[in-house]
């Protein structure tokens, strides 16, 4: 039996190959129904976790205690030096300083942070009750910059503006004035910059020694163990590579616009995705340097001749199980339909917090019939669908442990 849907959210799922669901079309990209207690994050939520791995800056939270807790360190980006994005700072601002307004507050523990930590820049986050007292986080951060020597970045993330795209955005805004301000001489001709990437687990040092054996220059990792000078010397690269589309497609499009600078749409989740990704790059330089394809090539049979055999043998135990996938970039759920396909594993559910209309829909292209494809869900929708499905795994991110 089908589990009760709010009216509103009704056009928010659909089932692949259901009578009345062709073509298939979903709703998306809207604010959360009020009540349903959506998985979907705020304005503030989305700059954060966007600009928190860059781990040798500051990153101060202008408002409530309780801002700076939520998401605090949620990802837990790895960075092979510096940890100050590891600590979270804000300005606590209380009944008094609501009424009074908090700029004095916010220039005193600017200083007193700067003094202390000695950071390369200051990413300063705007919420919602800034935004509503009329806080000028621009002019305190002109001024502490001034006296300080180095970017005070205001981050205009009031959470109430929208949901979390919107966040994704005012990260891309406030990395945007770093862009263009950094020495790029010394940059190969054969570069890029690693965009959308977070390095929780330290995949990204995977990617950059993959990088390496094809003999390209990793520029700026934006943002996973990311650092200031990178960012500032990033308009020199030759090409962006784009992960995850809705994080960082904004700075992308920013950096084409003024530096001329292309970008390409990546995945390096799994093994098809990885292997595209690569080749994506090899294509882009080949006219450059001729023997870029071949040693791509030789890359990828080295780690396909030691993969697929492990795979083989996990696939023994977990043909004919199904799992159900809810992430927050739809880009995640593509490459993970595609690698359980490799264990002959069934995805009977997928869904995400930000996936747009062409997301869902290249979804509906590589699920098979009855797959229930859902935007922006709820915990009551997603252990309902769980237990229609009888599912075996369930793929979530920090919020949906608990449903798990």
């Amino acid at each position: 039996m089908e589990p009760v849907i709010f009216e509103e959210r009704k056009t928010q799922i659909q089932r692949k190959g259901a009578k009345g669901a062709e073509p298939f079309s979903i709703s998306c990209n809207k604010n959360s129904l009020a009540g349903a207690v959506s998985q979907r994050a705020c304005v503030f939520c989305g700059s954060r976790v966007v600009l928190y791995p860059i781990a040798d800056a500051l990153h101060l939270v202008h408002g409530p205690i309780g801002c700076a807790v939520y998401n605090w360190d949620i990802r837990g980006a790895m960075s092979s030096g510096p940890e100050l994005h590891r600590l979270s700072f804000s300005t606590d601002l209380r009944e008094k300083d609501v009424i009074f307004g908090g700029e004095k507050k916010l220039y005193q523990a600017l200083l007193e942070l700067i003094d202390l930590h000695k950071p390369n820049a200051a990413f300063v986050y705007s919420t919602c009750i800034v935004g509503i007292i009329g806080d000028d986080l621009k002019a305190v951060c002109k001024k502490v910059e001034a006296e300080k020597g180095i970017p005070v970045i205001p981050v205009q993330s009031e959470g109430f503006k929208g949901n979390k795209r919107e966040g994704y955005l005012a990260a891309c805004q406030a990395m945007f004035t770093l862009v263009g301000t950094g020495d790029t001489s010394a940059i190969s001709p054969l570069s890029v910059n690693i965009l959308g990437d977070f390095n929780l687990a330290g995949e990204i040092w995977i990617i950059q020694d993959y990088l390496k054996r094809m003999g390209v220059e990793v520029v700026a990792n934006i943002t996973g163990d990311g650092r200031v000078e990178e960012v500032r010397r990033a308009h020199g690269a030759a090409l962006n590579l784009v992960q995850c589309s809705g994080a960082t497609m904004d700075l992308a499009k920013m950096m084409q616009q003024k530096y001329g600078i292309p970008f390409k749409k990546v995945s390096y989740f799994g093994i098809e995705d990885m292997s595209d990704a690569l080749y994506e790059v090899a294509k882009f330089f080949e006219d450059k340097a001729p023997e870029i394809m071949a040693r791509t090539q030789e890359l990828v049979r080295e780690e396909l001749s030691d993969l697929y055999p492990k795979l083989q043998l996990l696939r023994k135990d977990l043909v004919g199980k199904k799992a159900a996938i809810y992430v927050g970039g739809a880009f995640k759920a593509f490459s993970l339909v595609k690698s359980f396909r490799h264990l002959g594993i069934d995805v009977v559910m997928v869904g995400s917090q930000t996936g747009t209309q062409e997301d869902y829909q290249e979804l509906a292209e590589i699920t098979d019939e009855g797959t229930i494809v859902v935007d922006d869900t709820n915990p009551l929708e997603l252990s309902a669908f769980i237990k229609e499905k009888d599912v075996d795994i369930f793929v979530g991110g920090v919020k949906e442990r608990p449903i798990a």
